[in-house]
């Protein structure tokens, strides 16, 4: 009865990983990310004030503006305070959720963030959505069958359009299927979330009809990345002995392979879906600007021609932090698929 006594809760420990050391895991991980987004916190005030020109007379327009507005401007945007003053005043603010106001557009960052994303979520999450699974499944299949003709097309076509720039693609599908060109008609919109005037369904429709070039820009540019590395996680494992002694059971290649060797091949792929997760938070800037999409990307591109530097600096604080979360959830989310990585 003592030894049953005793070994009950060393199995649980084994059961949940690591017992203890998985608390310490975490806390470690989240001590690194708020390193990080101090790091960017800190970065991200100093690199945008690098960039050329004075916001204060990009928003004047060009008009003829005196001496004491100027002043009065920079007065008004706290732009008049020694560099150092401005940066404490900036920290304190971000760290409490205030990140300014636009010189643009005279309202408060987080405002017109709130107001962007649900655009960038639609259009880089449904792309998300569509590129993890067909790289996943063409990843699979391609490793499963290595050294075959759809293997080697596969992968073919997942680096050749891996390698293409998006705003490239973007451009060219425009010409192609919304201006048209030769006998092609022009089928899509050439940019912009929606037409005007819709409602109800046919908004839904046209909303839909307006994603469908820069949803397969994003598709095609990035679903390359997920199969070559769930092939190239899958092919480590396709040699490990438990295949074998499955196979010898008389499984199903098939079953072999879904039940066995995929969800031991899930770590890289687990990875570079929490990465992706944390840039469709972001969106996806240069696709956003050649479609003319009214999320953060584009956001981002006309607050940096101005600068707007509230803005950009925001933008650049809530990307990367998305990025950061996202890359922590998934060192999070390791031990639970390999205990080992906890330990």
């Amino acid at each position: 009865m003592v030894s049953d006594a005793v070994s009950a809760p060393v199995a649980k420990e084994r059961r949940t990983g690591t017992g203890g050391a998985y608390p310490r895991y975490v806390a470690g991980k989240a001590g690194g990310a708020a390193v990080s987004l101090l790091a960017v916190l800190v970065t991200g005030f100093f690199l945008f004030r690098l960039i050329p020109g004075d916001p204060v007379k990009t928003m004047t327009g060009g008009r003829p503006v005196s001496a004491a507005q100027l002043a009065e401007y920079r007065r008004e945007f706290g732009l008049d305070l020694p560099l150092w003053e401005q940066f404490t005043d900036y920290c304190r603010k971000a760290l409490t959720g205030d990140l300014g106001t636009s010189y643009q557009f005279r309202t408060p960052v987080i405002d017109k963030i709130t107001e962007a994303l649900p655009n960038t979520l639609l259009l880089t999450g449904t792309a998300f959505v569509l590129y993890t699974a067909l790289g996943m499944f063409l990843g699979t299949r391609s490793a499963w069958r290595h050294g075959k003709l759809g293997d080697k097309l596969n992968t073919g076509l997942a680096l050749t359009l891996y390698s293409v720039p998006s705003f490239w693609l973007g451009l060219l599908l425009i010409i192609v299927f919304a201006v048209g060109l030769g006998p092609v008609p022009g089928l899509f919109p050439t940019g912009g979330m929606e037409s005007g005037g819709e409602e109800g369904f046919a908004y839904v429709v046209d909303v839909a009809h307006h994603l469908v070039l820069p949803v397969i820009t994003l598709v095609a540019v990035e679903y390359g990345q997920t199969l070559l590395v769930t092939r190239s996680a899958l092919l480590d494992e396709m040699g490990s002995d438990y295949l074998t002694t499955a196979r010898a059971k008389g499984l199903r290649d098939d079953l072999v392979r879904r039940r066995h060797a995929v969800p031991n091949a899930l770590l890289p792929t687990v990875t570079l879906v929490f990465v992706n997760l944390g840039r469709t938070v972001a969106g996806v800037i240069l696709v956003e600007t050649v479609f003319s999409w009214p999320g953060l990307g584009g956001l981002f591109y006309q607050a940096l021609s101005v600068p707007d530097l509230p803005l950009v600096q925001g933008l650049f604080l809530f990307f990367a932090s998305a990025v950061i979360v996202m890359n922590t959830l998934a060192d999070l989310v390791y031990p639970l698929l390999d205990p080992r990585v906890g330990r």
